[in-house]
Parts: structure tokens; C-alpha cells; sequence
């Protein structure tokens, strides 16, 4: 391989005992090369986060992928679109408690249905869209239906179960897998949010601080608008 200065690498490894010299990382850090070295087979790099500059074994790290938007692509695999209550308790099998999917109303245009297994039965949760948010109980409310999934994924609250497992609709594949292996996917613990510096009709920019450095955050509260971004991100990787 021959990695030119500027190119970004992701860490396949830790490397927290390093020699002197040495760069020190874990697995998932990014690094950018900044020159070559006489040492063979490794190069000087920066760490994207710490600023600090060392020696990086080339076996130890991969390029860094350029995000390839598949039309499969999608950030709600578990998103079946417009399908029957029978259609979705037949995808719901075999019966798996916490396994979920969430269709389009058929009945209540406008509104979902979120489909949960548990003990051997499928349970709907109508999911009403009202003053611009989503809610099942009127008392939890989300900017969309990611947000949702990822809070009753935590917490039962008014549903039957955690949700433990999505029935990912066929043909899709999930976008945060695939920003994760190609080392574009950051650590949300890590993420500090601090104020809201701007706001849209789409979403909220906040002033954040992710490991020691100063970014801004945007939050997302259409899920119309998280899947177009994915071409965003395509266009600045």
C-alpha cells in the first residue's frame, strides 16, 4: 500500500502501550497519514481527536471507505411502508418476543403502526402524528420514528415490551452499519450537547463537544429528511 499524506485510516486495533515514537490508539480511532516513513511498513499519522502525531503500523489500520449510497441503503430498515395488520403479523414469525416492525397506517392515514411480538402474539400500537410529533399514549412524544424506536428500545413504558429486534424489510440494509464499518459512525456517549445555536423547519443545530473538540450537532426531526441526508453524506465523505 502506499498511502499519500492527508489520507484518513481507521484503527483495526488498540494500540495503548505504544513504543516510543509510537502513536497511540484504540480500535475505531481515526488517523490521518501525514507523511511517510523510513521505517517500513509504517507511516506518520496524526489522531483525528487528540491532535497527537506518532509512528502507525500500516497493518494496523485500513483506509478509510468513501460511503457508497446504495438505494438499499435505508436508516429504517425496520420501515415496512404500507402493509396490512395480517401482513405484519405474518412477518412477525417465527414469534420472537421484542421482535418489532413498523408499517403505515392503512386505516388512519398519516399515522403508523408500530407491531411488536410478544408471548406468542403481535401487538399494534397506533402511532398518532399530532402537533408535528409522533406519540403511541399521548404522554411521550418524538420528532420522528427513529427516535422512537431507539426510546422504546430502552424503556417498555406503555408498550409490552422492549424492543429487542427489528424485522428488517427485504432488500434493505441499515445505514448505521454500514457508516460504522466504513468509520464514518461516531460514538453518541461521547457527544456532549450543549445550546441550541439555530433552528429550521427540518431541525436544530446545537453547539456540542465530542472528545475534547467543539462541533455542531443537527438534529434531525423528519425521517423524510434523515434518509435524503444520507446523499449529504455521501456527497462529503
Amino acid at each position: 500500500m502506499n498511502w499519500v499524506p492527508g489520507t484518513q485510516c481507521v484503527a483495526k486495533c488498540d494500540n495503548r502501550k505504544a513504543k516510543p515514537g509510537e502513536l497511540p490508539y484504540n480500535k475505531g480511532d481515526l488517523l490521518t497519514i501525514v507523511n511517510t516513513s523510513t521505517r517500513k511498513g509504517f507511516y506518520a499519522a496524526r489522531h483525528n481527536t487528540t491532535a497527537e502525531e506518532g509512528l502507525i503500523n500500516s497493518n494496523n489500520v485500513r483506509e478509510r471507505e468513501a460511503l457508497r449510497v446504495d438505494p438499499s441503503l435505508s436508516l429504517m430498515p425496520w420501515f415496512h411502508g404500507k402493509i396490512s395488520g395480517p401482513a405484519a403479523v405474518g412477518k412477525l414469525q417465527p414469534a420472537e418476543d421484542g421482535l418489532f416492525l413498523v408499517r403505515e397506517s392503512i386505516r388512519h392515514p398519516g399515522d403508523y403502526v408500530l407491531c411488536v411480538s410478544f408471548s406468542r402474539e403481535v401487538f399494534h400500537y397506533r402511532v398518532i402524528y399530532k402537533d408535528n410529533k409522533l406519540t403511541i399514549d399521548n404522554h411521550q412524544y418524538f420528532y420522528n420514528l427513529i427516535d422512537m424506536i431507539e426510546f422504546y428500545s430502552k424503556n417498555r413504558d406503555s408498550i409490552v415490551t422492549t424492543l429487542v429486534k427489528p424485522r428488517k424489510k427485504q432488500g434493505t440494509k441499515s445505514a448505521e452499519q454500514e457508516l460504522s464499518k466504513t468509520g464514518w459512525l461516531l460514538d453518541i456517549t461521547k457527544l456532549v450537547l450543549g445550546e441550541n445555536i439555530g433552528e429550521g423547519e427540518f431541525g436544530a443545530v446545537y453547539r456540542g463537544e465530542y472528545m475534547g473538540q467543539m462541533v455542531a450537532v443537527k438534529i434531525i426531526k423528519c425521517d423524510v429528511t434523515a434518509q435524503a441526508f444520507m446523499q449529504e453524506t455521501a456527497v462529503m465523505t
